[in-house]
């Protein structure tokens, strides 16, 4: 009787270290979460989706997939997505201010008057996307693919240089 006491007993303080533990982890969203600042959708396919003017700062999407999802309006800002794919995905407007979106992919993205102010966008890809007449002051571009990107009015990362118009896949 006294062996039975002393197992439940263990037993019991087992369980309360697992859910003790399990109380003070960090929170990790889910990929059917609702779009919220420092939301978790890594990995988390949403394409098609329709998040215009939702507030995703401070986001994880690393290795997200967003293609053809409406996005205008949105705020990004600070936002992590490394390697994320925004293929024909709608940007316009869009807030991605000190975003980590290297290797993101925007092939065919629409991003006109979106800021990507102080952006790292090393090795993205921005193949024939739309980027008139966004901000990319102080914005991180060694190794971004800009083939075919329309750049007219674009603000270039110097701050200072505006884009001419039929500026293609380089800021002239």
């Amino acid at each position: 009787m006294l062996f039975a006491r002393r197992s439940i007993s263990g037993n019991v303080l087992t369980l309360l270290a697992v859910l003790f533990l399990l109380s003070t982890a960090p929170a990790i969203a889910g990929c059917t979460d609702a779009a919220a600042p420092a939301v978790d959708w890594r990995r988390c396919l949403q394409d098609g989706r329709d998040y215009q003017g939702a507030d995703l700062t401070g986001a994880v999407l690393r290795d997200a997939s967003f293609s053809r999802a409406k996005l205008a309006g949105a705020t990004l800002a600070r936002t992590e997505g490394q390697d994320a794919r925004f293929t024909s995905a709608d940007l316009a407007g869009a807030d991605l201010t000190g975003a980590v979106l290297r290797g993101a992919d925007f092939t065919r993205a629409a991003l006109g008057r979106a800021n990507l102010a102080r952006a790292d966008l090393r090795q993205a890809r921005f193949f024939r996307a739309d980027l008139r007449g966004a901000d990319l002051t102080g914005a991180e571009l060694a190794g971004a693919d800009l083939s075919g990107a329309l750049l007219d009015g674009a603000l270039w990362v110097d701050g200072q240089k505006r884009c001419a118009a039929d500026s293609v896949g380089t800021c002239q």
